[in-house]
């Protein structure tokens, strides 16, 4: 691994320098990229684990149970299966320069928020308002 390599591992997005800078994309990009193989990992796994699984379990007991964990795997998948699309759509505003921008105000996204939750598409402030109002709206 060469020094350059490195540095960049340790590096991470600074408040300080110019927002979305290519260092900060770069490092947005693999971070993306990094969780996209790890949930594509799993998913073969799963699979591999489901297929199998085809035990015949006598009791119906063991059968409801074995049943039954393959529906929580399945729904857990359908999720990082979401999940992947909205990497996908962040790996796309990457390329196209909205990436860490607000889709509601415009302004960045922090930088904080970006690095907790990489396909983040709203503030903190506009996810907060969202969330809000999707609870006004639910509640009458």
């Amino acid at each position: 691994m060469s020094s350059a390599e490195l540095i960049d591992e340790q590096y991470r997005p600074a408040e300080n320098e110019e927002f979305m800078s290519e260092r900060q994309r770069d490092y947005f990009r693999r971070k993306l990229l990094s969780w996209k193989d790890d949930i594509l990992s799993e998913a073969k796994q799963t699979l591999a684990a489901l297929q199998t699984e085809n035990e015949n379990h006598a009791d119906i007991a063991d059968r409801a149970s074995s049943e039954t964990d393959r529906a929580i795997e399945l729904r857990a998948r359908d999720r990082q299966r979401k999940l992947i699309s909205k990497i996908d759509a962040a790996l796309e505003r990457l390329a196209d320069g909205t990436y860490g921008y607000c889709e509601e105000t415009g302004e960045p996204i922090s930088l904080k928020r970006l690095d907790a939750r990489p396909i983040a598409t709203l503030s903190l402030e506009a996810q907060e308002r969202h969330e809000k109002r999707e609870r006004v709206y639910r509640d009458e």
